[in-house]
């Protein structure tokens, strides 16, 4: 295995892309729609399995769901009715919540559907979904300072390459400001969030693996099914509640699949 990270450097993408293919490998794993993107340009050979993609479709990693026709294949995380559910579970886990920063990047072509639903559902339940954007590691602490003089009741924190580097930087922010964040990976509510409800990594993970298995077997890319998530998850926080002074209402904790202590 020979492992490659940007460390939320996603300008060192396309290096580091580069890099597998001189080796060369037989597989390239790349999760996220950044790094597909960036070993998608230094290869039309070398077989990339993706463990998740927001929309394949629309990133044009792929042809269709059922025929890739290419050499990229996985899992699709399109699934924009998941952000809906994100801003439901803020509203349940804080009642008194009215205003609502997003920490996103709009650059980010997939996560524009999931701006757009969470807006829909936002109305639905009387939150008011502000913007906040960050495209890059330096925008950070500009996002911050935007999200404190908007004087939010909770943030929510879109899961895409830069959010998920710097998660610990993100979830440092809202213990220290006592901002309830929820977003969509368990990793985000071990980094300070309240809640997080999305795709299982894990089960993504070994899902994947399958891919590679088949292709290293003999099965081409282009022949291998797009598969949609099946497994979900909502993970609860409890430590950071209690931490910002937030009382998680106990329905919650008993339809969590799980709870941090």
């Amino acid at each position: 295995m020979e492992d490659r990270s940007a460390e939320g450097q996603l300008d060192h993408l396309p290096a580091l892309a580069a890099e597998l293919v001189g080796l060369p490998v037989d597989v390239i794993i790349a999760f996220g729609d950044a790094p597909i993107s960036a070993a998608r340009k230094a290869t039309d050979k070398i077989p990339i399995v993706m463990p998740l993609a927001a929309n394949p479709i629309g990133s044009g990693f792929v042809a269709s769901i059922a025929r890739p026709g290419g050499n990229i294949t996985g899992l699709s995380g399109f699934a924009t009715d998941m952000a809906s559910k994100r801003v439901e579970l803020l509203k349940e886990v804080v009642p008194r919540a009215r205003r609502v920063a997003v920490l996103w990047n709009s650059s980010n072509s997939s996560k524009l559907a999931e701006w757009k639903e969470g807006q829909a559902a936002a109305a639905r339940v009387g939150l008011e979904l502000h913007s906040v954007e960050a495209r890059a590691p330096g925008d950070l602490d500009g996002a911050f300072a935007s999200i404190l003089r908007l004087r939010p009741d909770a943030m929510i924190a879109f899961a895409e390459s830069l959010t998920i580097a710097f998660r610990g930087q993100i979830g440092n922010f809202a213990l220290t400001d006592r901002l309830p964040m929820v977003s969509e990976l368990r990793e985000f509510a071990v980094a300070g969030g309240v809640a997080t409800y999305g795709i299982s990594r894990p089960d993504l993970w070994r899902r994947s693996a399958s891919y590679v298995d088949k292709i290293v077997r003999g099965a081409k890319p282009a022949d291998l099914p797009v598969e949609q998530p099946t497994r979900f998850e909502l993970v609860i926080n409890l430590k950071a509640a209690n931490a910002i002074g937030l009382d998680v209402p106990p329905i919650m904790l008993t339809r969590a699949d799980e709870v941090i202590e």
